[in-house]
């Protein structure tokens, strides 16, 4: 499979086609060879992601067997042997087969920054210091340019939770990709299903706990989280395995909304140790 953006690179043409090409746009070098299987497997994985990035870096093939003095120069020691190239200079590498997600890891660590990534990175900020206005206008722009931004949906997901629409966090959790971020998402959904069960009237009302368990969900949906925070600490405080552990998961997803840089955020984290364990 070969496209404008993937292209065989030899001994004589490497300089140009590698080191000056990467002046501009990052190069993936795949050192191959028609006998080996694993570069086989490796291929097709590297085709489609620089399918996928249209244009943001270039796939260059190296056929180890007819470019002894690459192999020699980059002190290839086995293939597949995969070098990034960018500003004329080696900056990373990996050899053997690699599973997908790793290989796309990778590549994105080499990449420069996209926009959408620049406005998820912009969002992420407005956030942590409380802007829920102005992180949603960065992360709606993020969708705008790239739709399915996993960051920009994480981000939508925690002001909807912070402003007490559960039912809007859902919606978007339902269209999340998979990808790694999608797990930092799903950690949310114990705090999505409790607010909406305090919403329809569906929470225990058997104890105690139980109603201090709604009154804390009831401040979330106000919007207030440390106080439902404080409440749930409670909670844990006189039963740390409360509801089958559904304490313990909605206090971790609360936690997750908040500045994770913040002295408080890691003084509720360490008292959370002290209790559970």
């Amino acid at each position: 499979m070969m496209s404008e953006h993937i292209k065989s690179v030899t001994e004589s043409d490497f300089e140009y086609e590698v080191l000056a090409y990467s002046q501009n746009t990052p190069v993936i070098v795949d050192f191959w060879a028609e006998w080996c299987k694993p570069c086989k497997m490796l291929s097709p994985i590297l085709e489609k992601l620089v399918g996928e990035a249209g244009g943001s870096f270039r796939l260059a093939k190296v056929d180890a067997d007819v470019n002894p003095n690459l192999v020699l120069k980059y002190s290839v020691r086995s293939i597949p042997t995969v070098l990034a190239f960018s500003q004329g200079s080696r900056i990373s590498d990996f050899a053997g087969l690699q599973p997908e997600p790793r290989v796309r890891e990778f590549i994105n660590q080499i990449l420069p920054p996209s926009p959408a990534s620049l406005l998820v990175q912009k969002g992420d900020s407005l956030l942590a210091m409380g802007d829920l206005e102005g992180s949603r206008e960065a992360y709606d722009e993020a969708l705008k340019i790239t739709e399915g931004t996993p960051g920009a949906l994480l981000g939508l997901i925690k002001i909807n939770l912070l402003e007490g629409n559960a039912p809007a966090a859902r919606a978007s959790l339902r269209v999340f990709p998979a990808c790694k971020e999608y797990n930092k998402a799903e950690r949310l959904l114990p705090l999505m299903k409790a607010m909406q069960d305090a919403v329809s009237g569906t929470l225990y009302k058997e104890t105690d706990l139980d109603l201090a368990f709604e009154n804390s969900m009831r401040l979330a949906l106000r919007g207030n989280m440390l106080a439902s925070v404080d409440g749930m600490m409670d909670i844990l405080r006189a039963d740390k395995h409360f509801r089958r552990e559904r304490g313990k998961e909605v206090v971790l997803a609360i936690l997750d909304l908040l500045d994770q840089e913040s002295e408080l955020t890691r003084q509720y984290r360490k008292e959370l140790t002290n209790i559970l364990f």
